[in-house]
C-alpha cells in the first residue's frame, strides 16, 4: 500500500509506536529503487516528527561545525583516557562493584541526569568511589572542557575494556546502566549530535562485554522494547533488567519530566530503599505498574533475568559494603503552565530523601529540543 507524505508524518507521530518495516516499505513501494528520493523524503519526514513532537521542540540541537572533527574526537579521547585513568585498581578480597553509566540521546536531558545521578549515588551510597565512569551525551557536554566522555559504542567498549583489565574477574562485578531510547527492532539510540547517530544492537553489547572479558554482569536497561535485549545477553553470570518487554514502550522522557518512569522508580527511589538491585526492582516494577494505570499508558512490563552464578556474587558485594545513606536526586520538577504557552516554571526539589512521586523534570541546562517518541527511525549505518 502507498501512503502519501501526510499518512507517513503521521505514522511516525504516533507516540513510542513506530514501525520501520512498515514504513520502509512504503517508501520503497512508492519510489521504487530511486534511493535519493527515498532518502530526501526520509529526512522530510523525520524533521517533520522532530517539529511536531513537543511543545519546545524546533530549535536544532548544537553542532560540530564550529571545530573540526579531529579536533573533537581529540578532546573525547583526552576525556576518556583520563576517566580510565582515574579508575582504581580491584581490592583484593572485596567484591568491588565497577559501575558504567551510558546516556545515548543527547536530545532528552533526562538521559543525562540520571547517569549522573548513577554516579553520585554508587559513589556515596554504594562504597564505589573511583571505581565509576559516565559516558554522556547532552549539549552541555560539547566542547573544550567536557565533564565525561561522549556515549558511543567506541567509548563504551574500550571503558569496558579498561575496567575488565582492572578488575578480579571471579571476585568482582559490573554494573552498567543504559537510559536512552530504544527502537521497535531492539536497538538502543545514540545520538551526540544532530549530524552523529548511531544504534547498539544487542550483539553490539555482547561483543562489547565478552571481548572485554568480564563475567559478572548487572546490565540495566532503560528504554522502549529493551527485554528484547534479554535473549542476547542472558547467561549464569548475568542480571538483566530492563524498563519494558519486548514489544512494549517504555514512558517519561521528554522535557517534561527529570527521570523516566523506570529511572524514577528503580534508581532515584528503589535504591535508595534497598542495597539489592532485583529486590530494588521488585519495589520498582510495582510502582511502574501503579503509575502506568494511573496515567492511562500502555503496561510497559519490565522485565528480569537472574542467571543462576550472579546471585552469590551480589551476596558477597552485599555482605562487604558500607552503606551511606540515601542520595537525593538535585534535578528539580517541572511544571508546564497552560497560561503561558507551555513555558516552563521551575520548582524546588524541597528534601532530603529520594525524590517523590510528584517530581516532573527540569534540569539546570536543558536540550534546546526532544523526541516525544521512543521510537526512532533507524537510519543507515555509516
Amino acid at each position: 500500500m502507498q501512503l502519501g507524505l501526510v499518512a507517513m508524518i503521521e505514522l511516525l507521530r504516533s507516540p513510542c509506536i513506530f514501525q520501520p518495516s512498515a514504513f520502509f516499505m512504503s517508501l520503497h513501494s512508492r519510489f521504487g529503487s530511486n534511493a535519493l528520493l527515498r532518502r530526501l523524503l526520509l529526512l522530510i519526514v523525520i524533521a517533520a516528527l522532530i517539529a511536531g513532537c513537543h511543545p519546545d521542540a524546533g530549535a536544532a540541537l548544537p553542532t560540530k561545525a564550529a571545530a573540526s572533527q579531529d579536533e573533537v574526537d581529540q578532546v573525547d579521547q583526552v576525556a576518556l583516557a583520563q576517566a580510565i585513568k582515574a579508575l582504581q585498581p580491584q581490592r583484593p578480597g572485596v567484591t568491588d562493584l565497577y559501575v558504567v553509566g551510558f546516556a545515548g540521546d543527547a536530545s532528552d536531558d533526562v538521559f543525562r541526569n540520571e547517569t549522573l545521578y548513577l554516579k553520585q549515588l554508587f559513589e556515596q551510597r554504594f562504597d564505589a568511589r573511583g571505581r565509576v565512569i559516565t559516558l554522556v551525551n547532552n549539549p552541555d557536554n560539547l566542547g573544550e572542557q567536557p565533564y565525561a566522555p561522549l556515549a558511543t559504542y567506541d567509548n563504551l567498549y574500550d571503558t569496558l575494556a579498561a575496567i575488565g583489565k582492572r578488575m578480579d574477574r571471579k571476585e568482582d562485578a559490573l554494573l552498567l546502566f543504559v537510559t536512552t531510547h530504544g527502537t521497535e527492532d531492539h536497538t538502543l539510540y545514540v545520538q551526540v549530535d544532530q549530524n552523529e547517530e548511531d544504534f547498539i544492537s544487542p550483539q553490539d553489547l555482547r561483543k562489547a562485554l565478552q571481548d572485554a572479558g568480564i563475567g559478572n554482569r548487572i546490565i540495566v536497561l532503560s528504554a522502549c522494547y529493551s527485554g528484547g535485549f534479554i535473549p542476547a545477553l542472558r547467561s549464569p553470570d548475568t542480571l538483566i533488567l530492563t524498563a519494558a518487554r519486548a514489544d512494549r514502550p517504555s514512558f517519561g522522557c521528554g522535557n517534561t519530566f527529570n527521570a523516566t518512569y523506570f529511572g524514577k522508580a528503580w534508581l532515584v527511589d528503589a535504591m535508595n530503599e534497598s542495597d539489592d538491585p532485583l529486590a530494588a526492582f521488585d519495589i520498582a516494577k510495582a510502582a511502574i505498574t501503579a503509575r502506568e494505570k494511573h496515567d492511562g499508558e500502555l503496561p510497559s512490563l519490565p522485565q528480569q533475568s537472574l542467571g543462576k552464578r550472579i546471585a552469590p556474587v551480589l551476596a558477597r558485594w552485599r555482605a562487604g559494603l558500607h552503606m551511606g545513606p540515601a542520595v537525593t536526586y538535585p534535578y528539580p520538577a517541572l511544571d508546564l503552565d497552560p497560561d503561558a504557552d507551555s513555558e516552563v516554571e521551575l520548582k524546588a526539589n524541597a528534601g532530603d530523601g529520594p525524590a517523590d512521586d510528584s517530581t516532573r523534570a527540569r534540569v539546570p541546562t536543558p536540550a534546546n529540543s526532544a523526541y516525544r517518541s521512543s521510537s526512532l527511525p533507524r537510519s543507515f549505518r555509516p
